[in-house]
């Protein structure tokens, strides 16, 4: 619990008193500040470039720097109840993404009226001064103190943990991709961007009319890529995974036909490309005001999956989590609840699961469960409940019971946390990239990243 705000009225101020706050700004702070000011100047955003010399600014905003100054005021000294008269401001340096910055304050005089003045400045780490000036406030007349634990909580819609991915994917080889039926914009479009960013080199396969027509209506050059002519659908997915048994391509990737046409080809005994394991889809997700990522499985291919599919699932899905650089994945087997109860047949399969990953069945992470859903990812659920876990509160990958539930978890998680997703299928012997019709051309780029950085895991 936060300590009340207290403040020192007007008739206990005495000049020479000083106060002063620390803080660091953060790459959030400056998009807060943009959306809460309406100035958009790109000099003051994290990934921007606003002076033209190649690289982001991420400058802090001269109002953001002098608000620090209202911070001490308005929570220190006077403290609650002041109320600003004037501010003066002189700007003597520039502070940026990621600096440490401390306000300082020091009472010079007292009026009438409970005016108040005060010398301000800004110090950066090393001592250096950003910001100078003079504030006079009116102080409150009594003591007060307010608990303000209720205060509400920010969360900036970013997705830190993606442009992190993209960055470690884009000096790889770029990854040869069958692209099945990218027949309209959008299908034709994620896979075009994902080649302009260096993941993947498409080739196209599918109506070769009905793939000019969608790059015209997005003003798309086709010149650099190569096209196979196929209206059949199924013909098209034969091709595509022809393309990967000849090693031709090492991905594939869906466009715009049903998915069962394409895993039809997929899985098929002759010519497919099945492994050993059953094949599973995992959404990797960036959740904002999650520190780390979300993977969900299985949420687009197995319906109702029986033990030893959820066995396979759960490996899979820990084979991605290392690719994506988790040493260590913590697999939580998701249930309605957190104990094994007979009637309640997925805490039956969760419990066996575990001892599975016990025994060296399952490999290479932590498996627990069964885990309810506010247990698996908060640490104060799983302790007020009691239970004893490394993976309660903790979860890296989450399972869930059924096709039907992961699918409304993901999209859950998706359009009403804002999560950007990816997702592939794993199990085959290449990622195959599985975009839903209604991903838009960033989602489908993050699908590409995680194939990317899953076909490299393979070829290390």
């Amino acid at each position: 619990m936060k300590s009340p705000l207290t403040n020192i009225p007007f008739d206990a101020l005495e000049i020479g008193m000083e106060a002063s706050q620390t803080r660091t700004l953060q790459a959030d702070d400056l998009y807060v500040f943009a959306n809460a000011s309406g100035n958009l100047n790109p000099m003051h955003l994290p990934d921007e470039d606003g002076d033209g010399d190649g690289r982001p600014e991420a400058m802090a905003p001269g109002m953001w720097v002098a608000s620090l100054i209202s911070a001490v005021l308005g929570s220190d000294m006077p403290g609650p109840g002041t109320v600003y008269h004037s501010q003066t401001l002189r700007f003597v340096g520039r502070a940026h993404a990621g600096d440490t910055l401390t306000v300082k304050l020091r009472l010079t005089g007292k009026g009438d009226n409970r005016l108040v003045r005060f010398d301000t400045w800004v110090e950066a780490s090393d001592g250096s001064r950003i910001l100078e000036g003079e504030a006079e406030v009116i102080a409150p007349t009594k003591a007060m103190s307010f608990d303000l634990d209720a205060l509400p909580g920010l969360t900036v819609q970013r997705h830190v943990h993606f442009d992190q991915m993209l960055e470690q994917a884009e000096p790889l080889p770029p990854l040869p991709t069958a692209v099945v039926a990218p027949e309209l914009p959008d299908a034709l479009a994620g896979a075009i961007l994902a080649a302009e960013h260096t993941l993947i080199t498409p080739i196209l396969i599918g109506d070769v009319t009905k793939i000019h027509e969608a790059a015209e209506a997005r003003g798309l050059d086709l010149t650099p890529y190569r096209i196979i002519d196929e209206p059949d659908h199924q013909l098209a997915a034969e091709k595509g995974v022809a393309l990967v048994n000849d090693g031709q391509a090492a991905a594939l990737m869906k466009g715009h036909l049903h998915t069962d046409v394409l895993l039809k080809a997929v899985i098929a005994r002759q010519g497919g490309l099945r492994t050993k394991r059953r094949l599973s889809h995992v959404f990797v997700m960036d959740v904002p005001g999650v520190d780390h990522l979300l993977l969900v499985t299985d949420a687009a291919i197995n319906i109702a999956p029986d033990l030893m599919a959820k066995a396979d699932i759960v490996q899979n899905a820990i084979y991605l989590a290392h690719a994506l650089g988790i040493a260590q994945p913590r697999a939580a087997i998701l249930s309605a609840v957190e104990k094994v109860n007979p009637a309640i047949p997925s805490t039956l399969d969760a419990a066996a699961l575990s001892k599975m990953a016990d025994r060296g069945q399952i490999k290479g992470g932590l498996v627990d469960g069964p885990l309810a859903m506010d247990n698996a990812i908060d640490l104060a659920a799983a302790a007020t409940k009691g239970i004893k876990s490394l993976v309660a509160g903790r979860a890296d990958i989450l399972v869930a019971p059924n096709m039907e539930a992961g699918n409304m978890l993901a999209k859950e998680l998706t359009f009403l946390a804002h999560a950007q997703t990816g997702g592939i299928v794993v199990g085959a012997k290449c990622p195959i990239i599985l975009p839903s019709r209604a991903d838009d051309e960033k989602s489908r780029l993050a699908s590409c990243v995680v194939a990317t950085l899953a076909a490299e895991r393979t070829r290390a």
